[in-house]
């Protein structure tokens, strides 16, 4: 065989050659070419027999060459001392990646990116093995590594595909559980420090931060029920309440050093709670693997890992079918507007800033201190909207939530003037982030049906929940984070004081059917000191308690879909900690047990009552009835359902002083059934009300010729529905 070129064979044995498969392997005639380090001899042999087909020969530097008969299969054979071994050299292998899929990777469009990138076990070429490839386009040289080369980056250069810039490497002999990471030189020459997969499956625990090969395939999916009725559940018209969880939190197990519970203790214990408090799903903080446990998943890595924090991938996909089958959705947070900058992570992946802007004026948070994707470039846009579709097709995840939309939304989001760049018309709009979630939105309601995209957007932008094809950017939802500042800032006024804050209830209703609304009351307003929601009502003991049941009576009367944080349910008075579980054994005090009934009641009336849901996010299905009676801190208002179903009468005192006999217009006589009261004794009120219901009488008030006289108990909420046969 033709000897290499020094200057190639010290590439190899330094580690910079940038065509490895060029030079080892099986070459033109029969020649075998292989590099490895430790080993003290090589032999070629036949995979079925193991007799030698021929001795290589060391030609210094790790290099052995030697040449077979006739080209064939063939494995290798090594010693070192006393020991030796057998294994399959990965440069016989020929290419996994086919040209249909480097031509949807170089034009940005490779929907299942997934599928080809990452690492995958396959057999390629007869052999078992795991298939490796990653995209670094400005690489000179990137390597897999892991414990089986002794994270040498010099043992296992791989393949670099042309114009697309992946690499790929098939290794045989490796399967699941299998841990590595890439090495690469930048195009300076200069060693990185070694990277996570942007693709992979799987991660080490933290602190470690290699990747793990996990398997996709082979999961027998039985939620098909669920996933063919789910659309018609996420549908406007639908009641949604969703319970929003951080899983390190929620519950832990003090036998066990305070652990957080697993994906599979989640499944049993978590869905079988938010089922029995009547939610319709669960959201989960994000779940992508994250280096900083107090970034609460915020700060992503490993985008495409479930965390292994509480198990595998498989034991994820066990929780989101015990969801289904308990008839609860998941919604996952999703978060594609920023990420750290650890050094093994994204950042300066290939040397150059890949993921990010070159301009730190665009490609770095000020809030948070976090590098910030460059939608604009098609790899890193396809790359994310890739993403967004694997949760929802691998995984059955029936919606995402997409955090930080307002910082994606605005080039100059948090930043001073000079420190931010204009769009190509000299505007604040970040006109690639928009174009992104267009077509983020696009592809996942497109590549799974019936699934719901919610935004976190605290702006005024127009047409967040508005279609595409109608010129808006496509979420399913929006929470209202304007009703949250402004009903919260109005509840923790003194009683006293609340009629001079008339407004701030009244006026989200001006704009309430802009959008498709979620009212949010999440784990934001209950962290960084600003203390439990039951801590931000004023008074004392009682008081603060009847407060909080009344208002959240008011949030469930309330026009729009709801959301409420772990540990608010059951009015928990210390501040939300990610570092411990919520406080359960509140549950066990009268006041505490009872805002958890209130809120498992609240969810059931709002799922059963039509009028409550069909038209969250329509004028047509609310009315006020007393919206301007601030001397009495009283609203009142009309819910109707659009299949004519009978409307409900919403009553909200939020004073400490009882109207008795207080007279309220109803758009139609008959009898109106009290069907909740926040004041009731078994939510540890005072049990005062009307003793199930009233009858109306032709006494005209409110604008409207019939009436109901009614107590409404002090700090309190009242649902009457009308009757009829």
């Amino acid at each position: 065989m033709t000897a290499l070129h020094p200057d190639e064979a010290r590439a190899i044995a330094g580690g910079t050659h940038g065509d490895p498969f060029a030079a080892l392997g099986m070459q033109e005639g029969g020649a075998v070419r292989v590099y490895h380090p430790d080993a003290e001899a090589v032999s070629a042999v036949d995979p079925d027999t193991g007799a030698t087909l021929a001795d290589l020969s060391p030609s210094g530097d790790g290099l052995f060459e030697g040449t077979l008969d006739a080209p064939a299969p063939y494995r290798l054979r090594f010693r070192k001392g006393p020991h030796e071994w057998v294994q399959d050299d990965p440069y016989r292998f020929g290419p996994v990646l086919g040209e249909i899929d480097e031509h949807l990777i170089g034009e940005g469009a490779h929907l299942r990116l997934w599928d080809v990138l990452g690492a995958h076990v396959m057999t390629h070429e007869g052999v078992p093995g795991t298939h490796f490839a990653v995209w670094a386009p400005n690489a000179r040289r990137v390597s897999v590594v892991g414990d089986f080369n002794g994270w040498d980056g010099r043992r296992n250069p791989m393949r670099k595909r042309g114009a697309t810039g992946v690499w790929e490497i098939f290794m045989p002999g490796l399967g699941e559980g299998e841990a590595y990471k890439y090495e690469l030189l930048g195009p300076d020459g200069a060693l990185l420090p070694q990277k996570a997969d942007p693709v992979g499956f799987g991660a080490e625990h933290p602190p470690r931060t290699a990747s793990v090969v996990r398997r996709l395939d082979g999961h027998g999916w039985g939620d098909g029920a669920w996933m063919s009725r789910r659309e018609a559940l996420h549908r406007i018209d639908a009641p949604i309440s969703v319970y929003e969880v951080h899983l390190g939190s929620w519950k832990r197990v003090p036998e066990d050093g305070a652990r957080p519970l697993s994906y599979l203790e989640h499944a049993e214990q978590l869905v079988g709670y938010a089922k029995d408090m009547g939610f319709t799903h669960i959201e989960l903080m994000p779940v992508s693997e994250f280096p900083f446990d107090g970034s609460w998943g915020y700060q992503p890595v490993g985008l495409y890992a479930p965390t292994i924090r509480h198990g595998t991938l498989a034991e994820f996909r066990a929780f989101v079918e015990a969801c289904h089958a308990a008839g609860l959705g998941l919604i996952l947070d999703w978060v594609p507007g920023h990420f750290p900058e650890d050094a093994h992570g994204l950042g300066r992946f290939d040397g150059t800033p890949l993921y990010e802007h070159a301009d730190r004026r665009e490609g770095f948070h000020p809030d948070w201190n976090t590098l910030v994707f460059n939608y604009g470039r098609r790899e890193v846009a396809n790359y994310l909207i890739a993403n967004a579709v694997y949760w929802l097709r691998e995984h059955h995840v029936d919606g995402l939530r997409v955090d930080a939309v307002a910082s994606m939304l605005y080039r100059d989001y948090s930043r001073k003037d000079g420190e931010w760049v204009p769009n190509v018309h000299g505007g604040r709009e970040n006109l690639e982030a928009i174009d992104f979630m267009r077509r983020a939105n696009t592809a996942a309601y497109g590549e799974a049906p019936g699934i719901l995209t919610v935004a976190e957007e605290s702006t005024a932008f127009p047409g967040v929940s508005t279609p595409t094809d109608a010129g808006g950017l496509g979420f399913g939802y929006k929470w209202n984070m304007g009703w949250m500042n402004d009903t919260l800032s109005y509840m923790g006024e003194d009683p006293i004081n609340r009629k001079y804050h008339h407004g701030k209830v009244t006026f989200g209703l001006h704009y309430a059917f802009s959008e498709n609304f979620i009212l949010p009351l999440s784990h934001d307003e209950v962290v960084h000191g600003k203390g439990s929601l039951l801590d931000k009502m004023p008074g004392g003991g009682d008081e603060k308690f009847a407060n909080l049941r009344a208002y959240y009576g008011f949030m469930w009367g309330h026009p729009g879909k709801k959301l409420l944080f772990m540990g608010c349910e059951i009015a928990q008075g210390a501040e939300w900690n990610h570092d411990s579980s919520i406080d359960w054994h509140l549950t066990e005090r009268p006041q505490h047990a009872g805002v958890q009934a209130l809120v498992r009641d609240l969810n059931a009336l709002y799922r059963r009552t039509p009028a409550l849901h069909q038209q969250d996010c329509r004028a047509s299905g609310f009315e006020w009835v007393e919206e301007l009676a601030q001397e009495e801190s009283l609203f009142a208002w009309l819910r109707h359902a659009h299949d004519g179903s009978p409307p409900v009468l919403v009553v909200s005192n939020m004073t400490p002083v009882e109207r008795r006999d207080r007279r309220i217009g109803v758009p139609e006589g008959g009898r109106w059934a009290e069907r909740l009261n926040t004041d009731a004794t078994a939510y540890g009120g005072g049990g005062r009300g009307n003793l199930g219901g009233v009858d109306s009488e032709a006494v005209a008030a409110s604008g409207r010729g019939q009436s109901i006289r009614i107590t409404v108990p002090p700090l309190s909420t009242i649902f009457f529905e009308l009757e009829r046969d």
